[in-house]
């Protein structure tokens, strides 16, 4: 039995790190992916995890299922596909903060095909997360709904972070209605400051979570940046301020955010539609430390702390 099971992207993020004698830009190769950066932050901090989703039969493609395997993260819903290539994203950094240029025309984790998700797989979890880059084309659209209105069949909580990147869609409306589609179906879902607006026509975090939870959410989290992060259900909303860092990359810090979430779901156990004030306090807290240690660190997953380490800064 697992933990979480997440569905989605898998890919390599090309960071900066320096320029050659010649003055040319130099790429650090990364392995990411906001649902891979989710799973390797949970299973740093002891949870157990699968990952369902397609890579390049390529060297990009066996680095990410070696990587995956390396952080304890079971690979048997991984494709390798011989006849796509695996999606390249190219980060640029300025002050910590990232933009990205994607190579993703097709990528192999947009071709996941329905028929390939394990539906096996899928109850043997008690959380399914996905994000919203597998919903930006077909056939992986239809895979991650499949995949979704299985796990919901199955009693498995839906966890959801949408992780909105304006350059793989083919408009904010298009984004907006894919985006919006599966909320209904969420249980636990994340969004950031940025993204409320898009996702539930409110700009106020706070009421943009409360719209979340008018449609059937329940517990519903919005990252606030530096001011940390708020979360709201039908009973309470709290917030928490995480501690000063000096940032080197924030690439992957939502996603550790959200593993160290999880991670107190699965280590307490509750439901969120059971969840206290002070519980929801202290998931917050605790997520706070981990995001903070992983943007000390460069890239995503190599970036993700250990449960020792997050309970030390605790």
């Amino acid at each position: 039995m697992f933990d979480v099971i997440a569905l989605g992207e898998l890919l390599i993020d090309f960071t900066p790190y320096g320029t050659s004698r010649d003055g040319r830009a130099l790429f650090e190769q990364n392995p990411g992916g906001a649902p891979a950066n989710v799973l390797a932050a949970l299973s740093r901090l002891g949870q157990k995890t699968a990952f369902i989703g397609k890579v390049g039969e390529d060297m990009h493609g066996h680095l990410l299922k070696d990587t995956l395997e390396e952080c304890g993260i079971n690979t048997s819903g991984l494709i390798l596909d011989p006849d796509y290539f695996t999606t390249l994203a190219f980060v640029a950094l300025e002050n910590g903060e990232r933009s990205f240029s994607f190579a993703r025309k097709p990528g192999a984790d947009t071709r996941l095909r329905k028929e390939e998700v394990s539906e096996n797989l899928l109850k043997q979890t008690r959380i399914f997360h996905c994000g919203s880059l597998s919903l930006t084309d077909e056939p992986s659209r239809s895979a991650t709904l499949y995949a979704v209105d299985q796990a919901k069949k199955n009693g498995v909580l839906i966890s959801y972070d949408p992780n909105y990147r304006a350059l793989l869609w083919k408009s904010p409306q298009d984004a907006m209605e894919q985006m919006r589609s599966i909320i209904p179906s969420v249980d636990i879902m994340k969004i950031s400051d940025e993204e409320t607006t898009l996702l539930t026509g409110a700009e106020n975090p706070e009421e943009a979570a409360g719209r979340l939870i008018d449609q059937g959410v329940s517990c519903a989290v919005v990252t606030l940046g530096k001011d940390g992060a708020l979360m709201r259900t039908k009973d309470f909303v709290v917030r928490a301020k995480g501690a000063d860092r000096k940032v080197t990359d924030t690439t992957g810090a939502g996603d550790s955010f959200w593993g160290g979430i999880l991670s107190r779901f699965c280590f307490t156990g509750i439901h969120p539609d059971d969840l206290t004030e002070d519980q929801g306090l202290e998931f917050l807290k605790f997520a706070n430390a981990v995001a903070g240690l992983c943007v000390e660190k460069r890239g995503a997953i190599p970036a993700m702390p250990s449960l020792d380490e997050v309970l030390a800064q605790l």
